[in-house]
């Protein structure tokens, strides 16, 4: 997991950079150069040459990154033109340097100070560019761009669409590095290079969606450096997924039992697809052993579906077909042999259900996956919420479930509670239908983990997991392919799995739905890579975790 820094931060560790470790900052400054080369470079086979690129410069040290840019590029017998907002003469430090240095080599560097001196430019040039690069402002602006600026900004757009490529560096200009929203006219990035950390517009939407893939490059900054910056919002990355595989890999003794037993509780006769989506995900998960637990009428209906590796147990049902609460009593082997438990997806709604699921949630005794109908069942968390310490012997302590909202602690082979709520779930757990109470959704998430002491992984565009302890980790894998139904079912599976795993092997168990929620939307990504959004479906999400672990060679 990588720290997500604010633009303060971020300044503070290139002032440290310098002055404690005798880094000079334009040696940060051609590093970023570097590294935004190095992308533009492999886009096109590890060569630039030839190719016809336009640099956009501000005053500033973003500015200084592109004059610095152009530079490179040049070098390498790319065809640039750079184009500064303002005059070399009122620039200053590193950034200034830059520009001269731009101003004396074959980057062709032109002064532009007003939107008429813009359009002149391209009206007396027929050349279309195929890289448009974005370096006007970087992560200190906190305001709308307006005047001329704001003006040209606008006119940027016109030339970026002729582009075959557009990359923004640090982020893209018009944004506040620590806001997820847009403040206002804003540069639309195919790719954005930004140095050392992530910012919480490079990865968080709707500000994210402008600067499209990210990429975070290391230009020198201490490591140290940044973990002092005491950042409690992160973002996943692949090694967090790699070293959970790696963990968990198969050694030569490996055996069910030692692989760990998910039990699935899931299904109603109206929502068997649910469950079965769920139980064949967990089962492709790693783990040794996967039951699913179901109403004995939808049974003919999952069966034929249910991998058969999957051992399948019909329970006592409602009228309607759904869950009843006796069946507690006859499921209490498996309650007490399962490694995990993944509770809801498609178990509907009535009221002896609720009081099944309370039970349930009340008396486990290993991590459990909180999903779907169950989590609205349990809704709203200050009024019917089951706290219940996972330890008591007495299940007639149940009479206690509305007692407290405080939960038992996230930890490895405990009674860690994992919530997956989509937002609509989760503003019904808090009670409420004001959307505005999760607009600042790490905020929501945070605050919502720590008071109940759950881990909570918030469904959307981006998924947000956040810890007991107040960490909230960002997801960048997964794509609005995803959205299709079936979808949460199977990572509620995914999750479930994942998690039977850590309990037997005693990983942590927030790392390992960091590890889980980043594996789900890679084999998302693949599947889109496969069957586009419009096909893709969430069996074929399922089966690509086959190329997630090839990829990790696990």
């Amino acid at each position: 997991m990588r720290p997500i820094l604010t633009a303060a931060q971020m300044r503070e560790v290139d002032r440290l950079t310098t002055e404690r470790y005798g880094i000079p900052s334009i040696s940060l400054m051609e590093n970023a150069a570097l590294a935004v080369a190095r992308v533009i470079k492999d886009r096109f086979g590890g060569s630039a040459e030839g190719r016809s690129i336009l640099i956009l410069c501000g005053k500033g040290n973003n500015g200084g990154d592109g004059a610095a840019l152009g530079r490179l590029l040049a070098a390498e017998n790319a065809t640039v033109e750079t184009l500064l907002f303002g005059n070399v003469a009122v620039t200053k430090g590193d950034a200034r340097m830059n520009f001269e240095r731009a101003g004396e080599s074959a980057a062709r560097l032109t002064e532009i100070n007003s939107p008429e001196e813009f359009s002149a430019f391209f009206d007396g040039s027929a050349q279309v560019f195929e890289v448009v690069v974005d370096a006007v402002f970087g992560t200190g602006l906190d305001r709308p761009v307006d005047g001329w600026l704001g003006e040209v900004l606008q006119k940027v757009s016109d030339v970026s669409e002729q582009a075959q490529f557009t990359l923004s560096i640090d982020i893209p200009s018009g944004l506040n590095a620590d806001l997820s929203d847009p403040i206002g006219a804003t540069f639309k990035a195919d790719t954005t290079v930004t140095f050392t950390a992530a910012k919480t517009a490079n990865v968080l939407p709707p500000a994210s969606t402008f600067g499209g893939e990210l990429v975070i490059a290391d230009i020198g900054s201490p490591q140290e450096l940044i973990e002092k910056c005491s950042s409690d919002t992160f973002l996943a990355e692949a090694a967090d997924a790699g070293d959970w595989l790696k963990a968990t890999r198969f050694s030569t003794d490996s055996y069910k039992n030692k692989r760990g037993h998910a039990l699935v509780i899931a299904g109603s006769e109206s929502y068997s697809g649910a469950a079965v989506l769920a139980a064949n995900a967990a089962m492709r998960s790693g783990v040794g052993l996967v039951t699913l637990a179901a109403p004995r009428s939808s049974l003919g209906l999952i069966a034929p579906r249910l991998l058969p590796e999957v051992m399948l147990r019909g329970v006592t049902e409602t009228d309607d077909g759904e869950i009843s609460e006796s069946a507690f009593d006859e499921i209490g082997g498996l309650l007490a042999k399962a490694d995990s438990i993944a509770i809801g997806c498609g178990l509907s709604q009535s009221e002896s259900t609720r009081r099944f699921v309370e039970k349930v949630v009340a008396c486990r005794r290993q991590p459990m996956v909180v999903d779907a109908d169950a989590l609205n069942l349990l809704s709203p968390v200050s009024t019917n919420w089951p706290p219940a310490h996972a330890g008591d012997s007495d299940k007639s302590a149940l009479t206690k479930v509305r007692a407290s909202s405080t939960l038992r602690a996230a930890h490895a082979g405990g009674t860690a509670l994992i919530l997956t709520p989509h937002e609509g779930e989760f503003m019904r757990l808090l009670g409420t239908t004001d959307r505005a109470a999760i607009k600042d959704r790490v905020h929501a998430v945070r605050e919502f983990a720590t008071t109940h002491n759950v881990i909570l992984v918030l469904k959307g565009e981006r998924v947000l997991i956040g810890a007991p302890d107040g960490r909230v980790v960002v997801n960048p894998t997964g794509n609005s392919g995803l959205g299709k139904a079936g979808n949460g079912d199977t990572l509620t599976g995914i999750l479930a799995g994942f998690a039977a795993q850590a309990a037997v092997m005693n990983i942590d168990i927030f790392e390992t739905v960091v590890a889980a929620v980043y594996v789900a939307g890679l084999a998302g990504d693949i599947a889109e890579s496969k069957y586009g959004k419009r096909v893709m479906t969430a069996s074929d999400v399922r089966e690509c975790l086959a190329d997630v672990f090839a990829k990790f060679e696990v």
